[in-house]
């Protein structure tokens, strides 16, 4: 059984000043299995007054000392791989692979950003001027329950790369992955105070990191609605603000694709994590030539899905988070079939055999148009929409329909055809015959989707601020 009732602050474990203690529990088996004391304000203004210190030796850091700390940083994460992975199953139900794959990503952030840095200018001639890339100075990290250790990482590791102390914030979700992961980073050694890491409510935590004078750089991954009221809070002491945000990604396969391979990736694109994946791909945009053979595919393919215990490797789809995200699922579902939509495979309720924990039946719809609720919203769950188009042209209107624009994917033969169709999607990545992404090149949203970009030089860059010097 956990008790978690400390945060990390200034280089040691402390015990948390707040007094709110909530329960953790296993979404397979709906076993409590741990508690959790969540941090409040003071604990939060600790933080930033530990990294706030520490941001002025961090700031004057040589690019080799920062290298140095990003080599133990993943050496220390490394160790703890199967630890990260084990919580992150146990506690969200990620499947086995999901949860291995993050879990080795994790440290690979950091060997990523030391590379990336090795390379990166710092200072450089332009004109008449030098211009130097200084620190933004202290840096909030905040990160969602779905992929805590790989977001905090990557973010971390970006930070560092840029001399920022930072303060982290972990959704209160994720205390076990938190822990672990804590625990981790503690052992790379670093000084006092360069990262802080507490868990609490967004309502107190989260205010106090918006609008403390103290930070100077927001990294947000999570929903849209909560991007919205950070970036609010934090206007008034003009806090640099990078936002991952909300997606209802597109998979559009077009006439030439090879079926074979292209409904498989789009299935494991629309499901991955247990479809609890901002960049899932819960669109699938398909030519009205072919609509009938891929429905018969999808269908065959699902029925071969293992759904249950995450911690088995060969389960494709384990449990929700949550109780709360079971009914939210259960109700777009409900709402795609009251709006019209013709249910493929799926509906409502456990798969069959599973008495206990958040299950979902994987869900398809198909005759889905536009409009339609389970077509525009997040669902955060194995529900997949199958969306029927009659040209090239439509399909680019039906992908480009929505508020959101964080990623898409591409099925065809023809590598030009497709390239040609992603440059006209409203998308900041578009994945083409691959549902893999390239860690080093730039991620983020457009539209409802973001702000900013994350990974490799963009990511360095988002926490850097460029100085002009000009002299005769």
């Amino acid at each position: 059984m956990w008790k978690i009732n400390h945060s990390y602050i200034d280089g040691a474990f402390v015990p948390v000043q707040g007094n709110e203690t909530v329960q953790c529990i296993n979404p397979a088996t709906e076993a409590v299995i741990g508690t959790v004391t969540l941090a409040d304000r003071e604990d939060a203004r600790h933080a930033i007054a530990a990294a706030s210190r520490a941001q002025v030796a961090m700031g004057r850091t040589s690019k080799g000392e920062r290298i140095d700390m990003l080599k133990q940083l993943q050496a220390a994460v490394l160790a703890s791989t199967d630890e990260i992975r084990d919580t992150a199953i146990e506690e969200y139900g990620a499947p086995f692979a999901r949860a291995q794959w993050v879990s080795r990503y994790a440290s690979q952030s950091f060997a990523n950003a030391a590379q990336v840095l090795k390379d990166y200018d710092l200072i450089r001639s332009v004109g008449d001027a030098t211009v130097v890339m200084e620190p933004v100075g202290v840096a909030a990290l905040i990160a969602p329950w779905n992929s805590t250790a790989g977001t905090i990482c990557s973010k971390l590791a970006s930070a560092i790369a840029a001399g920022c102390a930072s303060v982290i914030k972990p959704s209160e979700l994720s205390p076990l992955q938190t822990d672990v992961l804590a625990q981790a980073l503690h052992r790379a050694d670093l000084p006092k105070g360069v990262f802080n890491i507490l868990l609490g409510r967004g309502s107190d935590v989260g205010d106090e990191i918006s609008t403390s004078p103290h930070i100077a750089k927001i990294s947000f991954t999570g929903s849209t609605a909560t991007g919205k009221l950070i970036a609010r809070a934090g206007i008034e002491t003009m806090k640099r603000v990078s936002l991952s945000l909300t997606g209802k990604s597109a998979s559009i396969v077009l006439d030439d694709a090879d079926l074979d391979t292209a409904i498989s990736l789009a299935l494991n694109a629309a499901f991955m994590n247990n479809g609890q994946a901002c960049v899932a791909g819960t669109r699938l945009l398909v030519p009205h030539t072919h609509a009938e053979e891929i429905i018969d595919r999808v269908k065959s393919l699902i029925g071969a899905m293992v759904v249950g215990d995450p911690q088995d490797p060969a389960t494709v789809i384990g449990p929700l988070v949550s109780q709360a995200q079971f009914d939210r699922v259960q109700g777009f579902i409900r709402r795609g079939q009251a709006q019209g939509a013709a249910l493929i495979t799926g509906g409502e309720g456990r798969p069959i055999g599973l008495d206990k924990g958040y299950f979902v039946r994987p869900t398809v719809f198909a005759d889905v148009s536009g409009d339609m609720d389970i077509a525009q919203e997040e669902i955060f769950g194995p529900v997949l929409s199958i969306i029927a188009y009659d040209s090239q042209e439509q399909a680019i209107d039906i992908a480009n329909a929505s508020v959101y624009g964080l990623q898409a994917y591409v099925f065809s033969r023809q590598p030009e055809r497709a390239r040609s169709l992603a440059a006209r999607l409203q998308a900041g990545s578009v994945l083409i015959n691959r549902i893999a992404p390239e860690l080093l090149a730039p991620f983020g949203g457009v539209k409802q989707s973001g702000v900013g970009r994350e990974f490799g030089v963009f990511g360095l860059e988002s926490f850097l601020e460029a100085k002009s010097i000009v002299s005769d």
